[in-house]
């Protein structure tokens, strides 16, 4: 298929896991995909993305920016816009979950991750937006998590608050610009086996706890969030609207996970 044929898209965080799943299925559907990166050592990475976009006939550019930063997030929409377009379909992928308990979270950390996970998204859906004001036209779909809804740990309060935050924010843009035919939406992942949980889910215990909790039990895939932000980025979804859909196995229709499983 080709739903999303000749549409520009820009992926943040877009360099490997979530992001570069989302990434490949845009192309897969047509678009032409920007993939963000943030630091010198994701470059390689990112590079890799784009050809494997570029081998699937679609253009794609990689463009470094912390998307955290006003000026790096203006840069990087100058760019894409030079080398490929208006953005007419924005996934704010880009995410930090450092593991620490409340009472040894930092200023340093709390700011960190809210810059990356809220204002993040504040900075490139605004941006976007202009542009798709304009044309009357565009979609934005935001990557939270099952910790937009529930607490699904002791040790990430910054996390978790700064996706309920997101959530809010997407709810809020919808209201406002679903007048202008832009659709926002959000994804929310359970546990995803990329290598933001290579650590975690190294430890044999962790990783049977973690599927055991799951009512499918298993792990989602990236690609099945690709599959989700494909859908909300395409026409069939033109009537969805300010809504999180959960690819989480119905982790958050069941009972609490066991406490113990987190405290590795």
């Amino acid at each position: 298929m080709a739903r999303l044929k000749g549409k520009v898209a820009l992926v943040t965080g877009g360099s490997r896991g979530i992001g570069e799943a989302i990434a490949i299925r845009l192309a897969e559907e047509g678009a032409h995909v920007a993939v963000n990166y943030t630091s010198d050592r994701s470059r390689e990475l990112a590079e890799k993305v784009k050809e494997q976009i570029e081998a699937l006939g679609c253009k794609s550019i990689v463009v470094q920016a912390d998307v955290g930063s006003k000026a790096q997030v203006e840069a990087m929409f100058k760019q894409v816009e030079e080398q490929l377009g208006d953005v007419e379909i924005l996934v704010n992928n880009a995410g930090v979950a450092p593991f620490e308990p409340f009472m040894k979270v930092t200023e340093e950390t709390w700011d960190r991750t809210f810059a990356t996970n809220v204002k993040s998204i504040f900075m490139c859906s605004q941006l976007a937006a202009e542009k798709m004001i304009l044309k009357r036209y565009g979609k934005i779909v935001n990557v939270l998590s099952t910790a937009s809804l529930v607490v699904t740990s002791p040790v990430i309060p910054h996390y978790q608050s700064s996706k309920a935050a997101a959530h809010m924010l997407t709810k809020g843009m919808a209201i406002e610009l679903g007048k202008y035919n832009i659709n926002i939406n959000a994804v929310g992942p359970s546990t995803v086996d990329t290598d933001m949980c290579t650590d975690f889910l190294a430890d044999p215990a962790i990783r049977a706890k973690e599927i055991e909790a799951n009512p499918m039990k298993r792990l989602g895939t990236a690609r099945q969030i690709g599959d989700a932000v494909v859908f909300l980025a395409s026409d069939e979804a033109m009537q969805v609207n300010g809504h999180l859909l959960m690819v989480d196995g119905g982790l958050t229709v069941k009972a609490a996970q066991p406490e113990d499983h987190m405290e590795h």
